[in-house]
């Protein structure tokens, strides 16, 4: 349990990635962590999807930029991620698919893989352009985007972690 502690206390986002891919061996443990994720009921409603392909990558930080309105990388230059969508008919599927996110990013620190949740899957799924990938992917269902998870190895050194606030916990 010690282990899983330290991995909780020391896991930072990471906004600066070398080039290098990830081990598949690593990259498929992240994958496994994702999918013993809690889900209410044990209902399994969200999907991963892993891109490791260059194009559909850059393609993905083109269509998260275009929904936040910038014009650099949203995914910070890593060369990896994952997707996490659930299944909208399932009551808990926003908290399920956190919870994967949750299970994949520390599954990544664990295995000193750098990582950082990148927000507005909701969006690019949404649209046209989303749903059209999804099915050429052979993806059918009503799902929403939960979040990217983008991968790699760290190009500097992690930050130190924030103290924690004083009135995170309240005991009754």
């Amino acid at each position: 349990m010690a282990e899983t502690l330290t991995t909780l206390k020391t896991r930072r986002s990471c906004r600066a990635y070398k080039e290098d891919l990830i081990e598949e061996e690593k990259l498929n443990a992240i994958i496994e962590a994702g999918t013993y994720a809690a889900t209410g009921m044990g209902r399994q409603s969200p999907i991963i999807i892993a891109v490791t392909d260059r194009a559909l990558r850059d393609k993905l930080s083109k269509m998260n930029a275009a929904v936040m309105g910038a014009q650099s990388d949203p995914f910070y230059g890593a060369p990896e991620l994952l997707i996490v969508l659930a299944d909208k008919s399932v009551p808990t599927y926003l908290y399920d698919g956190s919870l994967v996110m949750g299970n994949l990013m520390n599954a990544a620190a664990d295995l000193g893989v750098a990582s950082c949740w990148i927000h507005r899957a909701k969006e690019e799924f949404e649209s046209a352009e989303g749903k059209a990938i999804l099915k050429s992917l052979g993806i059918e269902g009503d799902y929403e985007g939960i979040g990217h998870l983008i991968l790699g190895y760290a190009a500097q050194p992690e930050a130190e972690p924030k103290p924690r606030k004083s009135d995170y916990v309240y005991r009754v």
